[in-house]
């Protein structure tokens, strides 16, 4: 089935068969390289969009960022999960066993499936809502929420994860999938009809939602630069999400994760002038959350 052009893309001016989209840095403040690479990402202009892990390390360095740099795009990337073995991180509201947040070692869980299963949904509304708080205490602007590892799409959290969004007057990364849709994405019947009817909704709210989840794989940084420029050049007409995840090259970056040169390699080819101008001269039209923001029903114009 094919879905109905996605009309925020008239609200922003473009056609039903323009191509639109947000290239979004994952993952900021999760370790020190994700901040020096976001700030000369910002720089040269080729990204416009990312996400902090309020939960991490370097948040606030990430927020010292944003509060330096108004203009800045940056959302808050909603995290329930603490995947690497060695590095880890836990939640801002709660220390609470009850929460279901916690595991046995007193961080997230290492997965979204563990996290799903345990996390109590009251609890993990707190948190979502309290990292969004976080952000904004830190003299953040966020634009948006998303979700780290997807962990939000479940039953006892996406409601949720799309009601603090819009409380804080921002929107939540959301794909516009039917109920088929959403089973082919992994989903069983019965939340794959929920998050249809609860896309549905939104969308008849005139809440801007996405119509793409495009990413660069972290399994391999070879010919990178050719890599994305293949994937972008596929795009299709609508509102793509892409997801990279830039880092500098540092120690610490290497002892956190074995995919540090994937990481290392989207920072390389978002600061390389051959990117910029091949999204120039392909058809693509960059927009940020923030643009997306301004077209909620909501927001002050």
């Amino acid at each position: 089935m094919t879905n109905p052009p996605n009309p925020i893309l008239k609200k922003l001016g473009f056609s039903d068969h323009d191509r639109l989209v947000i290239i979004h840095t994952d993952d900021i403040g999760m370790c020190q390289a994700s901040v020096a690479a976001f700030a000369d990402l910002h720089e040269a202009g080729l990204i416009s969009s990312g996400a902090v892990m309020m939960p991490c390390a370097w948040a606030l360095t990430a927020a010292n960022f944003c509060r330096q740099h108004p203009e800045v795009d940056m959302g808050v990337h909603a995290t329930l999960t603490s995947e690497w073995p060695l590095y880890r991180w836990a939640p801002v509201s709660t220390r609470q066993a009850a929460s279901g947040l916690l595991d046995a070692e007193g961080f997230f869980y290492h997965s979204s499936d563990e996290a799903q299963q345990h996390a109590d949904p009251e609890f993990a509304r707190q948190e979502l809502h309290a990292q969004i708080e976080l952000a904004l205490r830190w003299g953040m602007q966020p634009t948006h929420i998303d979700t780290h590892m997807g962990t939000v799409a479940h039953p006892k959290i996406m409601q949720a994860y799309i009601e603090v969004g819009l409380q804080h007057g921002i929107p939540p990364m959301l794909l516009r999938l039917d109920e088929e849709q959403w089973m082919a994405d992994g989903m069983d019947r019965d939340t794959a009809k929920m998050a249809a009817a609860m896309v549905a909704q939104l969308e008849e709210q005139g809440i801007p939602l996405i119509d793409y989840l495009v990413g660069m794989p972290l399994d391999d940084p070879t010919d990178r630069l050719e890599r994305t420029k293949q994937v972008l050049a596929n795009l299709p007409a609508g509102v793509t999400h892409f997801i990279i995840h830039p880092s500098k090259d540092t120690p610490e970056l290497r002892a956190i994760t074995p995919d540090w040169a994937c990481r290392v390699a989207d920072y390389q080819t978002f600061t390389n002038q051959a990117t910029g101008d091949f999204l120039k001269t392909n058809g693509l039209n960059v927009i940020g959350y923030r643009h997306l923001q301004q077209i909620l029903p909501s927001h002050p114009k």
